[in-house]
């Protein structure tokens, strides 16, 4: 197994969350109705992400003894690499106007990068980041050459 095709997102309120992703540009296949769909799928270059009930989601991992959903950090972070400086401030602008929190505005990183966090709104980290040395395929996804 050297691939992750999907990652699920529990979502509080799964109609907001599919508005703040449409927002910020993402391409959404929604299955079910528009006004109270069962699951959305996004579009997206590279591995797939898709939004599901969190209280569903929770039971779909064990029905008979649902992991316990609790506030704060979940221990993840979803990762939007960018081309440039400017397009990192240009997507966190954009995030923020769609109703995300940030939680650290872009700034230079300790790994010579450019960056910064956004939640949102069902409190999932996002890193927004640029590094000046990054190559793209033909997919946009980032190349991470063997060290």
């Amino acid at each position: 197994m050297n691939r992750v095709n999907i990652i699920t997102l529990g979502t509080k309120n799964i109609v907001e969350s599919h508005d703040f992703f449409k927002k910020i540009g993402f391409d959404t296949s929604v299955r079910g109705p528009e006004e109270s769909p069962f699951i959305i799928f996004f579009r997206n270059e590279g591995s797939r992400i898709a939004l599901y009930p969190l209280d569903e989601l929770a039971e779909d991992v064990n029905k008979d003894n649902p992991p316990e959903i609790k506030g704060g950090f979940p221990g993840i972070t979803l990762a939007y690499n960018a081309k440039s400086i400017d397009e990192v401030d240009n997507m966190m602008k954009l995030a923020e106007s769609a109703g995300a929190t940030i939680v650290k505005q872009p700034t230079t990183t300790d790994w010579g990068g450019y960056g910064g966090y956004f939640t949102d709104l069902d409190g999932y980290y996002w890193e927004v980041a640029y590094g000046e040395d990054w190559e793209f395929d033909e997919s946009n996804m980032l190349v991470i050459e063997d060290m």
